[in-house]
């Protein structure tokens, strides 16, 4: 009999249709509430994205997973809730959403309890209209440069981890062992079985650093084990991650997918094909968009990729190239209460960091050995936010001023980060020339840990007397002024966390939770909707 590996995750739910996704031992025939589809094979192993249409709005219906017509989940003995799909209802004014990022997968001491499960545990014993709609993951699903011990040991049963890349992954086969570690928490396999889920990938699901420069590009290009990595890492963030982001209508226009459906062989050598082009800059655009939409009745949600979309071989930096900035900018433009923007990295960073951020980029344009340091610098200090892109920053702005203003515009629009291991909310200082209300909402981590020096650096961000020097340097510079400023509400808060936001109609609110020994402690509510 065909086992079920991983999963099954629900991915993408609107008014009438679901998607489940599962991995499996061995080929076979997937079936969730009548919706069926084979198998997809990639390295050896064996996948399927289930595509339910039909569904009533506005429903809750549990569901199984069948596997060659047996059922595999929920498996015998099963004592959590049952895994159920919960259809967007067209009348219903009130929507929740929980983010976070940056979860290591193993419980150690020194990084503390796990939001996620956490969070998944509690859900567990609330009613369902507790639960909430949609859980965004803002990136670090798997760290494939910083391995725990126990994959570390696996890796030596594969390969000589004396040579490089050393204990960090490899290749395909050991990104799926990494997913594997990540996602096979039975508390947690419950709750994203039930919660519908969009993911993005930061740095970590590739590397520390990813395309942080024209530089860091050359630097792994020398390596000769880094063609493997990469496209070992974007072939299965693609099957592991991206497919789910997407609706069914997106994928039946989906080239790679439908072809992976049909061609009834392994498709790792055609994943990887696809995977190197989407690594390549080309004439200042990129090879794949991994950018997406989704829209959750009042809510719009626009994910923005800022790793793999980065345009970094010429001399202007770019978070995405144009002709995706002009996707996401008409994405931005519809018919919603809220608009939430998810970005793994802040858009709105401590205030002296920003300005610090600001002026490195403009250091590093400077020839000769100033111009290395200043990128040393941004590499070992992690500058690589939005304001160290400083034209995709302002253009940022430029797009949340626009739709701000706009008649008939969002009641408020949120930027969900995470990355940077500690908790805020900040607040832009738009009003009154801009209705619509503005925040920064950072939640990161899920689970792991910021050193203390770090911490440090994080409160003094927002200190007056620390972003003066920094303004001053960053004019000294050549860098023009922030054409914003905003005030922090909220923070800076560190442990593991997990934040929520909740909608009714034209409202909206926000929380934290710190995650310890007694579960989650929830931090007092901001409101979103007012300047």
């Amino acid at each position: 009999m065909t086992e079920l590996l991983l999963g099954p995750l629900l991915r993408h739910v609107n008014h009438d249709s679901a998607t489940v996704w599962v991995e499996t031992d061995g080929p076979c025939v997937v079936e969730v509430l009548g919706a069926s589809t084979p198998t997809f094979e990639a390295g050896g192993r064996h996948f399927a994205l289930v595509v339910i249409t039909g569904l009533e709005p506005g429903t809750t219906t549990a569901y199984e997973v069948r596997l060659d017509d047996e059922v595999a989940w929920p498996p015998p003995g099963y004592t959590r809730p049952a895994s159920r799909i919960r259809t967007l209802s067209e009348e219903d004014t009130k929507f929740r959403i929980v983010f976070g990022s940056c979860r290591k997968p193993r419980e150690m001491p020194s990084i503390g309890h796990d939001a996620l499960i956490s969070y998944a545990r509690r859900m567990a014993v609330l009613p369902e209209s507790e639960w909430p709609e949609s859980l965004l993951l803002l990136g670090d699903q798997v760290y494939a440069d910083e391995t725990t011990p126990q994959m570390q040991e696996w890796l030596k049963t594969q390969r000589d981890t004396s040579e490089p890349p050393g204990v960090e992954v490899a290749n395909f086969e050991e990104y799926a062992q990494l997913y594997h570690e990540a996602w096979s928490d039975e508390w947690l396999r419950w709750l994203l079985s039930t919660v519908p889920t969009s993911m993005i990938f930061d740095d970590h699901d590739v590397r520390d650093d990813w395309n942080t420069s024209h530089t860091w590009r050359e630097q792994m290009a020398e390596k000769d084990w880094w063609p493997e990595r990469i496209q070992g890492g974007l072939a299965s963030y693609w099957i592991y991650q991206h497919i789910g982001n997407l609706s069914p209508a997106e994928l039946a226009e989906e080239p790679m997918f439908q072809q992976v459906l049909k061609s009834g062989v392994d498709n790792l050598p055609a994943l990887k094909e696809f995977a190197e082009e989407a690594d390549k800059e080309a004439d200042g655009k990129k090879g794949a968009r991994w950018s997406y939409r989704r829209d959750f009745g009042p809510v719009r949600l626009l994910v923005i990729d800022t790793r793999a979309g980065r345009v970094v071989c010429h001399e202007e930096r770019s978070m995405v190239d144009e002709e995706e900035f002009q996707w996401i900018e008409k994405n931005a433009e519809g018919d919603f209460d809220h608009l939430l923007i998810g970005t793994s990295l802040p858009w709105l960073l401590p205030h002296a960091l920003a300005h610090v951020q600001s002026a490195n980029e403009a250091a590093c344009r400077r020839p000769g050995w100033r111009g290395k340091l200043a990128e040393r610098v941004r590499q070992t200090a992690d500058l690589e936010h939005w304001s160290a892109f400083r034209e995709s920053f302002d253009r940022l702005n430029e797009l949340i001023t626009r739709t701000g203003k706009a008649e008939g515009g969002p009641a408020s629009i949120s930027v969900l980060s995470g990355d940077v291991h500690h908790a805020y909310i900040a607040k832009a200082g738009y009003a009154p020339e801009v209705p619509a209300a503005i925040h920064q909402l950072v939640c990161s981590p899920l689970h792991n840990t910021a050193p203390t020096v770090m911490r440090g650096v994080f409160k003094m961000g927002w200190w007056r007397s620390a972003t003066a020097i920094a303004e001053r340097f960053a004019r000294r510079a050549g860098v023009p002024p922030l054409p914003l400023r905003w005030d922090r509400v909220s923070g800076p808060h560190f442990g593991n966390a997990i934040a929520t936001i909740d909608v009714d109609g034209c409202d909206a609110v926000a929380f934290l939770e710190i995650s310890g020994e007694a579960g989650l402690t929830r931090l007092p509510l901001v409101r979103l909707t007012e300047h």
